[in-house]
């Protein structure tokens, strides 16, 4: 006769877990990337509409904006930037429907009006200096070459990264990587508009206004 062994009642038998897959949208890390960068690009316009709003008013007895602005010309370079914002959503709506040829087109127009935008503002600049207002001239002429020329820095890396985006898509087409991309420098182009108006508004219109 055979004795069983019966294993104790109060053993436990070991319980194995199974981890948890948490799903990621593809490109999630990529847009949150993105806008940590346009949060970090939000504090330097902050401290140099700051250091502006500090120093516009010291002229050293020199020209102050009244004599130096024309709004007619900025108005004319604002409506630029905002002209090609609007084609760039143009091109985000072309995107999204699948059209690449038309996509490719808006990018295209929007690309000009950026590229007029720096001329106007090049040949501001270039007015300017022939005139003796140069950024060494007095604190206001340095904190308002420092913030217009940082953003118009901006909008010529802007240009080239269109350029770059419109050879990729010609080339690979509206795949989702290229999708991802456009996105993100419809935020960055938009951002620039924002930060654009507040360059006019508190640079230009209340300058006039002194």
């Amino acid at each position: 006769m055979t004795a069983s062994i019966a294993a104790p009642a109060n053993e436990e038998k070991p319980v194995f877990y199974q981890r948890e897959e948490h799903g990621h949208a593809e490109g999630g890390s990529t847009m949150l990337g993105f806008w940590i960068y346009l949060m970090s690009d939000c504090l330097i316009f902050a401290v140099l509409f700051a250091t502006y709003g500090v120093l516009g008013a010291n002229y050293a007895a020199g020209p102050a904006p009244k004599d130096l602005f024309d709004l007619n010309l900025v108005a004319l370079n604002t409506a630029m930037l905002l002209f090609s914002s609007i084609t760039y959503g143009f091109a985000m709506l072309e995107m999204v429907k699948g059209n690449q040829r038309t996509t490719l087109m808006w990018l295209a127009v929007t690309g000009l009006f950026g590229l007029t935008f720096l001329g106007i503002e090049l040949y501001e600049f270039h007015h300017l200096i022939e005139i003796g207002a140069t950024p060494q001239r007095s604190a206001f002429l340095s904190a308002f070459f420092t913030l217009v020329g940082t953003h118009g820095l901006h909008v010529t890396f802007g240009i080239i990264w269109l350029v770059t985006l419109m050879v990729q898509v010609s080339r690979r087409g509206l795949i989702e990587a290229n999708k991802r991309r456009l996105m993100c420098l419809s935020m960055f182009w938009h951002f620039l508009d924002v930060i654009w108006i507040g360059v006019f508004t508190f640079v230009y219109l209340m300058g006039m206004l002194r």
